[in-house]
């Protein structure tokens, strides 16, 4: 059976079972083009650099087998913008060089075909299954013909806790929620886990919750909440259940 891991210090997770696959989600390649609009500079091709050489750093520190992206690798969602044609073309050349890639588009990856290079693999934006591990980017009410599994891993939400008076108002989160199967599978019971990824793009965060927009996710939103975590990039645990209106 597959374990989930979290990367201390960053927002990937670790599934190992037969082979280990290093998951990450949310980098949103070229919304810089939104954040100039506002007359706000980041400088050209900077956080594309960012993340593909923190991805590298995970790659080199962890060693596995392959890389399985959730989704919204791209910030645009019905086209393909001319920020985007430049900065993800670049980031996959970087990647690929290092190890073989799994891409589960997100409602931001139109026409992603495009931008990608030979080699890599593009799964359905249902998602992909590792042993009792469903991924998915997590639009998408998943399909009841995975209703085997046991555990959700998505993206989407882009979780981020919000408490004014904590050290760590504003920024990314992991969510672990164990929930009745029977919501989201209706022809199983029991429970089941879902883990929501923090975004992988660190400009994804806001110290006001009224100034930060969420993703609404089928899943979310049709689940019934047993028991929740709520933990920080390094892995500790700062709330649970009782705070899960303040990060999803």
């Amino acid at each position: 059976m597959a374990q989930t891991k979290i990367i201390p210090g960053y927002p990937a997770l670790m599934i190992e079972g037969d082979k280990k696959s290093l998951v990450i989600t949310d980098l949103h390649l070229g919304f810089e083009s939104n954040l100039s609009l506002n007359n706000i500079f980041l400088g050209k091709n900077k956080t594309v650099a960012e993340i593909t050489k923190e991805i590298e750093k995970i790659i080199k520190k962890t060693k596995p087998d392959s890389l399985v992206l959730l989704g919204d690798i791209k910030s645009g969602i019905k086209s393909i913008t001319k920020t985007e044609w430049e900065t993800v073309p670049i980031f996959f050349e970087s990647i690929t060089k290092l190890i073989d890639i799994i891409l589960v588009p997100g409602n931001h990856d139109a026409n992603i075909e495009k931008l990608i290079p030979n080699g890599i693999t593009l799964a359905s934006s249902k998602g992909i299954i590792i042993d009792d591990i469903l991924l998915t980017h997590g639009h998408t009410m998943p399909s009841e013909n995975f209703s085997q599994v046991n555990t959700i891993v998505m993206g989407h939400v882009h979780p981020v806790f919000f408490q004014k008076e904590s050290l760590i108002n504003g920024e990314r989160v992991w969510v672990s929620i164990k929930c009745k199967k029977q919501k989201i599978f209706h022809s199983k019971s029991g429970e089941l886990e879902v883990i929501i990824l923090p975004s992988f793009n660190r400009y994804f965060y806001a110290t006001q919750k009224k100034f930060y927009k969420k993703s609404i996710s089928p899943i979310i939103e049709k689940m019934d909440v047993i028991q929740a975590k709520i933990v920080t990039l390094d892995g500790t645990i700062i709330g649970n259940e009782q705070q899960l209106s303040s990060v999803i």
